[in-house]
């Protein structure tokens, strides 16, 4: 090929449109970084609208797995804080005995922001700033084999992790509360978030999810007693995430991103900041030509190693391990502590062979065995095939 055969392709490719398969966090992001560089870029997203997983339920956007602050590193790719966003650095953990461990920081630990497709939600923010820089996003409209250059983030494949409860509104102060408890969130944890008189708690569980609303209600009494919850106008929802630790995150040579690739943090389902990461670097590896794989293991696969390795241990050592965790957590700068667990070290190194063999055997859930199941997973899965059977 001659050399201005070379430049007339190269600029043809340039200029070819990039399709990403899906409206969430991630493939938002790799849209918005690929317009703003110039490509043309399409969305294709099934549902009606953004967000339609969630309920405007709170989620916390975390800030201890790397130094740099999660909003600057948005920022420094071209992502806006369009959307509320609330800097939490103070909170408690209950143990199952009851004893309390309030935990700070000097620099936010998470930010909180609302999911869904409402005004002020991180869903609706970022499909607004995709919309301005020219991002042509087709709702209601399925994918069908992935031609050209094509980015896939459809979200989660299966469920690991289970997140129920309720949305509402109510009259206590601002305030984030954990319960580390096995009655109440097997091999998970409880929460209970409240700013500006909105509120959400749920039950994060693990396994056991055909007992999910035993779990709901065990959750809402114990914060009942522990912080005096009260609730107003309830409504129900739930979510699930998928974590696991792909080799290449890619599927007919197009790079796979956000849940759909796994890109979860194994041990507490905190997914988005690796969600929107992943969504960044396909984009990069698309303007820059870089191979998206190495990529991904440069910037995440150390993350999810050190999440695979801190979920074998916390299955490991049970809730009294857990007591000592929160007392540790308790002692000093929060997100300095937490930020240790998801550092690369000679001991994680070591345990990461044994970890990623045996970390989901507690997990397995023979609870959900999807007959006659009404977990958030199974209704999730009934309404889809219903969809496509329309």
């Amino acid at each position: 090929m001659s050399t201005h055969e070379s430049r007339t392709s190269a600029r043809r490719r340039e200029a070819e449109p990039v399709t990403v398969v899906g409206a969430g966090p991630a493939g938002l992001a790799c849209a918005i970084a690929l317009a703003r560089a110039g490509r043309p870029v399409v969305v294709r997203e099934w549902h009606g609208d953004v967000g339609a997983r969630f309920h405007g339920d709170f989620q916390g956007l975390e800030n201890w797995s790397d130094e740099q602050d999660v909003l600057d590193e948005l920022a420094a790719a071209g992502i806006r804080d369009t959307f509320e966003h609330h800097p939490v650095s103070q909170g408690t953990i209950y143990d199952s005995g009851g004893n309390l461990y309030p935990v700070r920081s000097e620099q936010p630990l998470f930010y909180l922001v609302r999911r869904g497709a409402g005004e002020g939600c991180l869903d609706h923010g970022l499909l607004r700033q995709a919309v301005a820089v020219g991002v042509d996003v087709k709702f209601e409209e399925r994918a069908g084999t992935a031609q050209g250059i094509t980015v896939l983030a459809i979200g989660p494949r299966v469920a690991d992790a289970i997140a129920v409860g309720y949305v509402f509104e109510t009259d206590l102060p601002d305030g984030s509360w954990l319960i580390l408890d096995n009655r109440l969130a097997p091999l998970g944890y409880a929460y209970l978030l409240i700013h500006s008189g909105r509120g959400t708690v749920a039950s994060c569980l693990f396994t056991g999810f055909k007992r999910q609303a035993e779990y709901v209600d065990r959750t809402v009494a114990a914060f009942r007693e522990r912080v005096g919850l009260e609730m107003r106008n309830p409504r129900p929802f739930g979510g699930f995430a998928n974590f696991r630790l792909p080799q290449t995150a890619m599927q007919g040579g197009h790079p796979i991103i956000g849940e759909q690739a796994g890109f979860q943090d194994a041990l507490a389902g905190f997914g988005m900041r690796y969600a929107l990461r992943s969504g960044l670097l396909a984009a990069r590896s698309i303007l820059d030509g870089a191979d998206y794989t190495s990529l991904w293991h440069r910037e995440l696969r150390p993350l999810l190693r050190a999440g695979t390795v801190n979920r074998f241990l916390f299955n490991l050592v049970g809730e009294p391990g857990w007591r000592a965790a929160a007392k540790r957590l308790s002692q000093g700068d929060t997100r300095s502590v937490l930020r240790r667990f998801y550092r690369p070290s000679a001991v994680s190194r070591l345990l990461f062979p044994v970890a990623r063999l045996r970390y989901r055997a507690p997990l397995r859930d023979r609870s959900c065995d999807h007959v006659e199941c009404h977990c958030v997973w199974c209704e999730c899965q009934a309404e889809i095939k219903a969809k496509a059977l329309a």
